[in-house]
């Protein structure tokens, strides 16, 4: 008779979990920004500055309109902060269009990406009044 040891078979990997997914930050800032425009009062994303900047490339034949400009992302193997700059249209409730802005992008960010929300900072720079002309340099071309 023998004196063996039993032997433990490792149960095998799902092929599922057989590697890692990364996501890029600007995965996250496209999905951030996206979920940021939708929700009521959000007038644009980013400083004056930089959607003046934005408009003058998204005129650029072949330009495309920039889904992240006002969003930066922090991401972590499992968790992500977001930081957003938002202009607001004049007469909303500022802290109700900031507590939907969180929400949304929360939601969206988590369901897209399985990765955990841990902040999303909102910076609001400026107000859309009704009568203010939209920040877009002349077309030098017709």
């Amino acid at each position: 008779m023998t004196d063996s040891a039993p032997q433990h078979k490792e149960a095998p990997v799902a092929p599922a979990d057989r590697g890692r997914t990364t996501i890029a930050d600007g995965v996250v800032e496209k999905i951030a920004g996206l979920a940021a425009r939708d929700v009521l009062g959000v007038h644009a994303l980013g400083s004056g500055m930089a959607r003046t900047f934005g408009a003058v490339r998204d005129r650029v034949p072949g330009g495309r309109p920039s889904v992240t400009r006002g969003v930066k992302a922090e991401v972590g193997e499992v968790q992500t902060a977001l930081d957003l700059e938002i202009v607001v249209d004049y007469g909303v409730a500022i802290t109700d269009v900031a507590r939907s802005v969180r929400e949304n992008v929360i939601a969206a960010v988590e369901r897209m990406t399985g990765l955990e929300v841990v902040e999303v900072n909102i910076a609001v720079s400026d107000v859309k009044l009704p009568d203010e002309e939209e920040e877009e340099p002349e077309q030098r071309l017709q």
